[in-house]
């Protein structure tokens, strides 16, 4: 799956990002664009997070097939699953709203296709946070590579048995919306914890660039980091209430991370420690096709709701419009 420059071969990675809906959609952006470039079948690796993982996971799922993106298109202009799954959880005494949650993406998405069924595709990452120990807990397969799950101080397990909705679930379960998903002893063995908990992998990273840059394990000369996520706005009226006050701490947090993650892909690159860094966030005009795209998408709701023709329309748009301006002006190599 990697691209041959000057006789030499080079691997890709792709980030996808948190952000509900919008951001899978934004990511379809990123694919179609990728297709149209001839480069989506050299990817090697994709990075996921929350909304990234519905996006990336059903491409990996279903990798080569002449109808993937497509269908996927569809699927976002056409499902509205959150409520369902608040709902479902709240009124069934025997299954969460998690649970719930991985049954519709089992039925739309998935057909309960386990994570060793990803092993001819690209090493895909499924990002979660783990609260046992506040890392990052991945599940990963594809690329040759094993199935497994785990993290950096628990160590790793075999993932083959896991379900492709579970990991998708957990990578997506937005507190306090949706509980997190357990996994006791027998499925994640580990001599330090009973059990784990998982919950939204955008809590610890919400870009999913973390595994672009662990050289060792994974060797890349190119991230690609698509960041459809919420960026923080100023505000004309902050907010006066006590009770806001940690809705807005948590996005200005998150907003810190998203700033400090960019820092570190380029430093890292500039010692010559990471890949070649590209990335193209959504509030970004840099590169937008017409006025006001930017803005336009960056207001879309990050809900797990249907979006319209029109917001698929400036999403997908956008997204490719901001991924080819990016790789022609730092990447030119990469299309010839």
């Amino acid at each position: 799956m990697s691209i041959t420059i000057n006789r030499k071969k080079h691997r890709i990675g792709l980030a996808l990002s948190g952000g509900g809906f919008r951001a899978a959609a934004y990511h379809l952006g990123v694919f179609r664009k990728l297709e149209e470039l001839k480069l989506l079948d050299k990817i090697d690796l994709l990075s996921c997070v929350s909304g990234g993982s519905i996006a990336g996971a059903f491409l990996c799922a279903n990798w080569g097939q002449p109808d993937v993106l497509d269908r996927l298109e569809n699927y976002l202009r056409t499902k509205s699953i959150a409520v369902s799954s608040v709902v479902g959880g709240l009124l069934n005494p025997f299954t969460s709203r998690l649970d719930e949650l991985a049954k519709t993406y089992d039925r739309d998405l998935f057909g309960k296709k386990k994570m060793s069924s990803l092993k001819d595709g690209p090493r895909l990452y499924l990002n979660t946070t783990n609260l046992a120990t506040g890392n990052m807990f991945f599940f990963v397969a594809g690329g040759g590579g094993k199935t497994e799950m785990g993290e950096h101080e628990l160590g790793q397990a075999s993932a083959s048995k896991i379900k492709i909705s579970d990991a998708v679930a957990a990578s997506s379960a937005f507190p306090p919306v949706f509980p997190p998903l357990l996994l006791e002893s027998d499925r994640f063995p580990s001599d330090q914890v009973n059990y784990v908990t998982l919950t939204d992998g955008g809590v610890y990273d919400n870009l999913g660039v973390n595994p672009l840059m662990r050289v060792q394990r994974n060797d890349l000369q190119y991230a690609l980091v698509s960041d459809g996520g919420k960026p923080f706005e100023i505000s004309a009226d902050p907010t006066e209430s006590s009770t806001i006050v940690l809705k807005e701490a948590i996005g200005i947090l998150m907003e810190q991370v998203r700033g400090l993650q960019f820092q570190r892909l380029a430093l890292a690159h500039k010692a010559g420690e990471g890949p070649k860094p590209m990335w193209f966030s959504i509030d970004s005009s840099e590169g937008e096709v017409n006025p006001g795209d930017a803005r336009f998408a960056s207001m879309i709701s990050t809900n797990l709701t249907r979006l319209s023709a029109a917001e698929m329309d400036v999403l997908t748009r956008h997204s490719g419009a901001l991924c080819q301006a990016r790789i022609e002006k730092y990447a030119p190599e990469l299309i010839g």
